[in-house]
């Protein structure tokens, strides 16, 4: 196997995990996105519920009905306490996921980088013997010129 041909496999083999990080990515933000928005319906719900419970102290309420609303609140505020510990994990995992992509985006530039070298090399390789069989090919033209002239 070829030292391009090898580098073609490592190129491909590099976008290929590049392409599966980025999926991952793709995966783990979209995740990001619901974990957040539960836990801004988790809010949202929590402040109409603490409203109401403001509404019906104002309009009078029995000890037993305080004390279920209390009891509810608190069980929201333990729900959105697992929300935001849910939601900073998923943040570290988008991280995480977004460094990985990075590095194999790094392994595949470089790899594209060698590649691109090596194909400068080969067509500069490629030109010089052009111009030495070029050059050979007027020489020998010009030395079967030459006896043609001394005739």
């Amino acid at each position: 196997m070829s030292a391009s041909s090898q580098l073609a496999m490592l190129g491909d083999l590099a976008r290929d995990a590049r392409d599966q990080a980025g999926q991952l990515l793709a995966g783990e933000r979209m995740s990001e996105r619901q974990v957040a928005a539960q836990l801004d319906a988790l809010s949202r719900y929590r402040l109409e519920y603490a409203e109401r419970l403001q509404t019906a102290m104002r309009d009078g309420i029995d000890p037993a009905s305080m004390h279920n609303y209390q009891q509810f609140l608190a069980s929201l505020d333990a729900a959105l306490q697992r929300a935001r510990e849910a939601l900073a994990s998923q943040q570290q995992r988008v991280q995480q996921s977004q460094q990985q992509w990075q590095q194999e985006q790094k392994r595949l530039s470089a790899y594209d980088t060698l590649s691109s070298r090596r194909n400068t090399e080969l067509q500069k390789h490629e030109a010089r013997r052009e111009q030495r069989n070029s050059d050979e090919m007027a020489a020998g033209r010009l030395l079967r010129q030459r006896p043609e002239r001394d005739s």
